[in-house]
């Protein structure tokens, strides 16, 4: 079987390669027909190499790239090769009778290298395979059309100022997309184009570094180096690209501080409390952040001890600052130095250094107007007590620190001294006591001392003054607590009854030690023995007390140890009581002694029921005639006008005379006309009461009747309460009655305004009234 495909290369040789490879088939053929049958093989295998194409090649014509050829093809026409795979068709196309291998379109290597194809020999007329298909691939050949790029690029870099030669900054990078493997198209060289001379790029790595020493951030901060990459190794004829690197210098403790003058000057007045701020100083220190930090500080010894010097909260300014009260009459300037160092310094930089400045500061103190001086902070002063007023306390004294020779005035402050227990002299400060004093009231005065210039009275100043009252033996000692004690009746001789204490109102330095003394002699029924620590023991004598109904009051005399002596007599009461056997008290009462045979709690308890019940039952008699003698006189005909009369149906107002007879309201004749004379008292019950007259029927209006009416009741003096306000109400509006207010009876009348009678015959008691209404006050009598 003749199945020999040969691989014909027609790139770089064409058709020159394709006959080398023809040959050794036509020799692999012609061997067929030799002697020897062990040469002849049934099937042969297709045999390839690699078809390469060269990129970018933008040729008039399809290019020729090789040439299939089987053994079996005899040129008969007969043989149809065949094309499959990755751009078969498209971008590779076959001759099917030659098997001549075109492609069609320029290709990039670098979107594809390698194309992977299957060849197949078929007989034209049945399709029939004539070989098995086999592989070949067509690599497409780089040529240099990719510059190189710096993907990352532009590039951002800090580098210490001050740093030595060769000090790596940063590595760039930069990338070729030609084939690296073929020729001189991805070999890159790095080149420094700006930047010289103070930076450098290795031309293999692309590490730039410094390339000169001591570059100082303070004189140029920030570099722009440019780097440039080449490929085909530098060449001429290389493609290049390049990038940017912005390189910092970042700071170092290299430049000590500075101070811009020498001498720097400042003023304060002398009122100035400490902590007031004088000045700001500032030493200049070209350093950034923290190697611009300083600390500040007073070499001086007087300047110390009058200001203080502290860094502002930035780590920059000096802040000098008052430390003690400042006195222009006692120094009127000072002058020191002042000291700035960095805080963080640099051991490499040293040679730089010293890393501190000293300037001068001068400080003059301004006088002002000061307030007088007490030449005492405060005063401490005693007085004994019981002194009388006028007593010398002590004496204050202040000056007018401007006008030593000014006058000053004192005064105490009167919340300090409510009681107003002391007096000051106003011209010299002299304090005496204004009342005596008691120590045992109170032992300290606590005063507040105001001194004022007189020339100025806002100038002034105050002081403590502290005035303790001194004690004298002047209270008698007395007992602790009121004792009432008891013994009982089976208590042996010497028993001991009770402890008694004493108290002394004076202090324990004025001899406060009390003594103790007892009822003395034969018939004493108590002993008292002194302790000699301010108490004393009550004893059973040896004959006891005899029983007796009423307790014992046993005097006991006490007397101090001051000067002079005072003493007092205090009583002790001791009951006798009944004891039982294990010493508790059965029974110390006089009355169960006295009457044994006294009533029981049951009886006590029945009586006080008893005068209970009695005295409910009389004040339910009293309520109850109370209310009776009320209800009668509510049913009186003369009453029976303040009656309040409901009806049930609703009226037709003024005009409706049909809903009830009103005749019984209609007799204006039957009023009684005034009686002649001056009018009755109406602060006193008349003594007569008067007739009322008969009243004639008789028709008439009813607001004459009223007004008669009202009248009637004004001047009727026995009518009670004599002064109380009769109202009566109606319903409606525009009513010819008008108002029914005895108020304003006297005005309707016709009457001026006020009593109906004089105000003086009232008597003193309304003399006050008397006066509201416009009359004359009656003479003193």
């Amino acid at each position: 079987m003749w199945g020999l495909v040969r691989l014909l290369l027609a790139w770089l040789g064409g058709w020159g390669c394709m006959g080398r490879l023809a040959a050794p088939a036509r020799a692999w053929a012609g061997s067929r027909g030799g002697p020897e049958p062990s040469l002849l093989r049934t099937r042969r295998s297709w045999v390839w190499n690699q078809f390469f194409v060269i990129e970018e090649y933008a040729g008039p014509e399809p290019v020729l790239i090789g040439k299939l050829h089987s053994d079996v093809d005899r040129g008969e026409g007969r043989t149809k090769y065949l094309l499959t795979g990755e751009g078969a068709g498209t971008v590779f196309v076959i001759d099917e009778a030659t098997g001549n291998i075109h492609v069609t379109k320029s290709l990039d290597r670098e979107e594809k290298a390698q194309y992977v194809l299957l060849a197949q020999a078929v007989d034209r007329a049945s399709n029939r395979p004539l070989e098995p298909p086999s592989e070949f691939i067509i690599k497409v050949q780089d040529i240099n059309d990719n510059p190189p790029i710096f993907p990352l690029g532009p590039y951002h870099a800090t580098v210490p100022e001050m740093s030595n030669v060769g000090t790596s900054v940063i590595q760039v990078t930069a990338h070729d997309a030609d084939d690296p493997s073929y020729g001189n198209s991805a070999k890159l060289v790095y080149t420094v184009l700006d930047g010289l001379p103070f930076f450098s790029v290795d031309p293999q790595t692309g590490v730039v570094r410094t390339a000169i020493p001591n570059m100082d951030r303070e004189t140029q901060e920030e570099f722009l180096v440019v780097i440039q990459a080449k490929d085909m190794g530098g060449h001429m004829g290389g493609l290049s690209g390049s990038t940017t690197v912005t390189v910092t210098l970042s700071d170092v403790n290299d430049n000590p501080p500075k101070f811009p003058q020498s001498l720097y000057q400042f003023s304060v007045v002398e009122t100035a409390g400490p902590g007031t701020l004088v000045g700001r100083l500032r030493a200049q220190d070209p350093d950034l952040g923290d190697n611009a930090l300083m600390a500040y500080s007073i070499l001086d010894g007087e300047g110390s001890e009058a200001f203080s010097i502290s860094t502002d909260s930035q780590g920059r300014d000096g802040l000098l600052t008052v430390r003690k009260p400042l006195d222009f009459e006692t120094r009127r300037a000072y002058s020191f130095r002042v000291e700035a160092t960095n805080t963080l310094i640099d051991p490499a930089y040293l040679r730089r250094g010293p890393f501190k400045d000293v300037a001068s500061v001068r400080v003059a103190v301004q006088d002002a107007p000061e307030p007088p001086a007490f030449t005492q902070a405060a005063y401490r002063l005693a007085v004994p007590e019981n002194k009388g007023p006028g007593t010398l306390v002590g004496q204050v004294s202040a000056t007018d620190l401007d006008s030593p020779a000014s006058p000053i005035r004192y005064s105490i402050l009167p919340h300090s001294d409510l009681e107003r227990c002391f007096s000051i002299e106003p011209e010299d400060g002299t304090i005496r006591t204004a009342v005596p004093l008691d120590r045992e009231a109170r032992v300290w005065h606590n005063l507040t001392v105001l001194a004022t210039e007189l020339d100025s009275s806002a100038q002034a100043s105050r002081v403590q003054v502290a005035i303790q009252t001194l004690d004298e033996n002047d209270n008698a000692p007395q007992l602790a607590e009121p004792y009432d004690t008891f013994v009982c009746d089976s208590a042996a001789p010497g028993q001991l009854i009770q402890v008694i204490r004493a108290l002394d109102r004076d202090e324990v330095g004025n001899n406060s030690r009390v003594s103790f003394h007892g009822p003395l002699g034969p018939d004493a029924n108590f002993t008292v023995r002194d302790n000699q620590d301010g108490s004393a023991s009550m004893l059973l004598p040896s004959r006891p007390a005899p029983p007796r109904q009423a307790p014992y009051l046993v005097p006991i005399e006490l007397w101090d140890w001051g000067q002079p002596i005072l003493s007092s007599t205090a009583t002790v009461t001791v009951s006798v009581c009944r004891c039982r056997p294990d010493g508790s008290v059965a029974s110390c009462r006089p009355e169960a002694q006295l009457s044994p045979a006294g009533l029981s709690t049951g009886a006590l308890l029945a009586i006080v029921t008893c005068v209970g019940t009695l005295l409910a039952l009389v004040v339910l008699f009293v309520a109850l005639r109370r209310q009776k003698q009320e209800a009668l006189m509510v049913l009186e005909e003369e009453d029976v006008r303040e009656n309040i009369i409901t009806y049930d149906d609703e009226g037709g107002g003024e005009e409706d005379t049909e809903a009830f007879d009103i005749s019984a309201l209609q007799n204006p004749d039957g009023a009684v006309p005034p009686a002649p004379g001056p009018p009755a008292r109406r602060d006193v019950l008349p003594w007569a009461r008067a007739p009322r007259q008969p009243r004639p029927p008789g028709p008439a209006d009813v607001a004459q009747l009223l007004a008669l009416r009202l009248r009637e009741a004004d001047e009727d003096p026995s009518v009670p309460p004599y002064d109380s306000v009769q109202v009566y109400g109606y319903e409606g509006r525009g009513s010819s009655c008008g108002s029914l207010s005895s108020l304003g009876s006297g005005s309707e009348l016709g009457g001026a305004p006020g009593p109906a009678e004089p105000l003086d015959d009232w008597g003193p008691l309304f003399r006050t009234l008397a006066e509201l209404y416009g009359a004359k006050e009656p003479p003193a009598p």
